[in-house]
């Protein structure tokens, strides 16, 4: 797991430890994709050039069945749906190299999500990122925020059980020294908001490509615009 740029071991506590005021959560545990920013458009768009440079069939219902999913396991659905003759480690390349390359050129951001990571950020709630995606996707993305704006930052290529695993999210909440139970996960698919749920924490699902399905800790909003700390705080289900 990647902390501020250096290995951090699963279950010890990074960064300042004063914890938030009760009426907030003890961490924000942020999905990416879809989530902070909406690359799923640059994924499809990637996929449809693999499909063509091949001459294989791809569609927008095979690119919605991958939204949450580790790379590996998105890959392995494309090779078999797709038709490409590649193994999966370089379709996952393949398909870094070219979203990548669009991420270098513009930051999609969601809706509300810089301005509640800077008011998380000023009320002392410290954030992690728990995504999918490999880390040197997650970087310039990164580059585009203030620093140490997430704590902790979890990623595809650095757990052995990827979403809807709850690895990723047990993973995030001991770095930070927090308890799952204690934290609010926001997610935008079914596949994290499993993850995030099964690790105990609170989910604040935010639809975006895919409709989610209703869970017990699952809280829905139609956006982060607005939202603030202590909302994040009255939505924790104990």
């Amino acid at each position: 797991m990647v902390t501020n740029g250096t290995e951090s071991a699963p279950g010890s506590a990074v960064g300042d430890q004063t914890a938030p005021p009760g009426d907030l959560p003890a961490a924000v545990l942020w999905d990416m994709d879809g989530t902070l920013v909406d690359t799923e458009p640059y994924w499809i768009d990637t996929e449809h050039a693999l499909a063509d440079e091949y001459g294989g069939t791809w569609s927008t219902a095979h690119a919605m069945n991958l939204v949450g999913n580790s790379l590996i396991d998105s890959a392995r659905y494309i090779k078999e749906h797709m038709g490409v003759p590649l193994p999966p480690e370089e379709i996952v390349d393949r398909l870094l190299d070219g979203v990548v390359s669009r991420v270098e050129d513009e930051v999609p951001w969601r809706p509300g999500a810089r301005e509640l990571l800077q008011a998380l950020a000023e009320s002392g709630v410290r954030c992690a990122l728990v995504t999918m995606s490999y880390e040197r996707f997650v970087a310039p993305i990164l580059a585009q925020l203030p620093p140490e704006t997430f704590r902790v930052i979890v990623t595809g290529d650095q757990v052995e059980f990827g979403k809807p695993h709850p690895e990723p999210y047990l993973t995030a909440a001991a770095a930070l020294g927090v308890r799952p139970e204690d934290c609010v996960a926001i997610e935008d698919s079914n596949t994290g908001a499993k993850s995030a749920e099964a690790a105990g924490c609170t989910v604040l699902v935010v639809e975006n490509h895919v409709p989610i399905l209703d869970g017990p800790r699952r809280v829905f909003r139609d956006s982060l615009e607005g939202l603030a700390p202590a909302d994040l705080g009255a939505m924790r289900i104990r």
